[in-house]
């Protein structure tokens, strides 16, 4: 299985990212996505995937909190990632009024850009939305016929919003979220409503470790390693085998992000 959301420049991983490359492999793993949220980490990114070719893949972009640092250095910077071969994606971007790290105008004006980025390269997207659903809505349906292959990652919203996102074909990504008995218990639902060629797995890791995993890890740095146990979770709810779910989102992968399918 193919974990497509690993923030693994992460400093959380700074004493052994090594390792836990490893022991992703040794879990199942085809191979990782690396997240780029900004101009700097979308050049570790890169470099970190150009290290573990045919395992490692790597996103450049601007995640809406760093949507204040860009300037005008910053677009000329990721276009060069972007003729990288191991650079997949344009992203982490989108819109977050939850926590409003960047002003709302200026986080709009980020994510249109890279949109426009995207239309016209044809390269995937992969988008972050919180707490801005109609607006993040409103944008892309601006470039609806234009829009190249995207994935909204670690989907945590409404059916109704989730309805809304298939409805514009985006691919669907679903974390341990799943699995906190707290707050994603929504999940188990939604996820049956996703066509089988939309779902894509991703651990979001080091963040969202999956609550319900026994026995309890004891760090509570979530790794990719872990992608199983969430694979496991969605199988189930969706009443499907875990063969079958794997062999379908890996298919997914391929197809968004336009790898190779060996």
């Amino acid at each position: 299985m193919f974990d497509i959301g690993v923030n693994l420049t992460s400093s959380r991983f700074d004493k052994d990212r090594d390792v836990v490359i490893t022991d992703a492999k040794q879990a199942g793993l085809t191979g990782m996505l690396v997240t780029g949220t900004n101009l700097e980490e979308s050049q570790q990114a890169a470099q970190l995937a150009a290290q573990h070719p045919a395992f490692l893949y790597a996103t450049a972009g601007v995640h809406p909190h760093d949507a204040k640092t860009v300037t005008t250095e910053t677009w000329p910077a990721l276009a060069k990632l972007y003729d990288l071969p191991q650079v997949k994606a344009i992203g982490e971007c989108g819109l977050d009024f939850n926590r409003d790290f960047s002003p709302r105008p200026t986080q709009q004006q980020v994510f249109e850009q890279q949109l426009a980025i995207a239309c016209d390269k044809q390269m995937p997207l992969f988008m972050h939305e919180r707490d801005a659903h109609e607006r993040f809505i409103d944008m892309i349906k601006a470039h609806q016929g234009d829009l190249p292959p995207a994935v909204l990652h670690c989907f945590t919203g409404t059916m109704a919003e989730l309805e809304a996102c298939l409805d514009l074909g985006l691919y669907i990504g679903i974390t341990g979220w799943i699995c906190d008995e707290r707050r994603g218990t929504h999940l188990i639902d939604a996820v049956r409503i996703i066509p089988d060629n939309r779902l894509l797995l991703e651990t979001d890791s080091p963040y969202l470790l999956p609550r319900s995993m026994r026995p309890k890890p004891k760090s509570s740095r979530n790794m990719p390693q872990y992608l199983p146990y969430i694979a496991e979770t969605i199988a189930h709810a969706r009443s499907q085998t875990l063969a079958d779910l794997v062999t379908q989102t890996q298919k997914n992968t391929v197809r968004c992000f336009g790898l190779s399918a060996s």
